[in-house]
């Protein structure tokens, strides 16, 4: 099989990343990789629902909280198994975002993005009044991740190549994803839902699908954080979680593969690269994210995706008039 620069580039970035905390053992960065990490799951979560069949959702913020606070619960006050508990997380959430996804969906376009924000606010409500998940006190002493086989996960390196293996399986699940059939659906839905109908598709089911796809994966996001900071608070739910989600998203590029990555990258690491103006970071971090929205609506990797194509179509035309020219004095001569 014939390894192309894609491949390549592809395969440089994993063993960068498999490299990372024997060539840099400094904590500081490790940690930030994995705040990085989990936040691109949840928003390759949004990009199921957001990016592939159009939906703008608010409530993702609360399917992470509800994954986060499920794990605690389970373990702390159920004394369930960490990884039973972790497994149950994800079906709590996905059954949930099952029942509010068939109430949801019955809207459209703005009217669906104020009913999924109320869903979250409703969420974080609950969260913070509730005795249960521990309400302003929030949840402490969350479980490390149980041992599997000799792999232990106590030490900042052993936590961030368990957050690395849960994001390459969700970047390996969105590329499968994105390929498949399901996926073309998904897209031929937020093309025009008119037309997906003529073609015998099912809009409601096939975005139902999608939107408890969705939460699920933020679900596993949201579990995978509280395992690794052990302390949950109602904030976690807060409706700036949900926009600072779709932040990343944006930056990076609504419905490609990659832009969940690069996007929360980029955010991340230059938010803490501002962190020394304290309150006042947003003053520059503001407007460059404004200026990067104006002249790239796309994101980075969508811009890219354009520029691309408009090459790729240039040198077609340029090689089409050239075989044209060669034709042409072929037959004069």
């Amino acid at each position: 099989m014939k390894m192309t620069k894609k491949t390549y580039l592809l395969l440089a970035l994993l063993v960068a990343a498999l490299l990372f905390p024997i060539l840099v053992p400094n904590q500081y960065y490790l940690q930030i990789l994995i705040l990085v990490f989990i936040w691109t799951i949840a928003v390759y979560g949004l990009n199921t629902i957001t990016g592939l069949t159009g939906q703008l959702s608010l409530a993702h913020a609360g399917f992470f909280a509800i994954g986060a606070y499920s794990l605690g619960l389970l373990t702390i006050n159920a004394g369930i198994p960490f990884w039973a508990a972790f497994v149950l997380a994800i079906v709590i959430t996905t059954i949930i975002s099952f029942f509010i996804g068939i109430v949801a969906l019955r809207t459209k376009s703005h009217f669906f993005a104020i009913y999924t924000m109320s869903v979250g606010f409703l969420i974080y409500l609950i969260i913070y009044k509730s005795e249960l998940t521990g309400g302003v006190r929030g949840l402490i002493g969350i479980p490390n991740p149980a041992p599997i086989g000799p792999l232990t996960f106590e030490s900042i390196q052993s936590y961030y190549y368990l957050m690395l293996f849960f994001l390459l399986l969700t970047i390996f699940f969105m590329y499968r994803l994105f390929h498949s059939l399901l996926g073309k659906t998904f897209v031929a839905i937020r093309n025009s839902e008119e037309l997906a109908e003529t073609l015998g598709i099912s809009v409601m089911r096939n975005k139902l699908l999608a939107f408890v796809i969705s939460a699920g994966v933020a679900s596993l996001s949201g579990a995978l954080y509280a395992s690794y900071v052990r302390f949950l608070g109602p904030q976690m739910a807060d409706i700036h979680v949900a926009f600072e989600i779709l932040l990343y998203l944006l930056v990076g590029g609504i419905g490609t593969l990659a832009g969940p990555l690069i996007g929360t990258f980029i955010v991340v690491v230059l938010t803490q690269m501002l962190q020394f103006l304290e309150e006042f970071r947003m003053l520059v971090f503001g407007p460059i994210v404004v200026l990067l929205i104006l002249f790239y609506p796309r994101g980075i990797v969508g811009g890219y995706l354009m520029w691309r194509a408009k090459r790729a179509k240039k040198q077609k035309v340029a090689e089409a008039s050239s075989t044209k020219g060669e034709n042409g004095n072929a037959v004069n001569h």
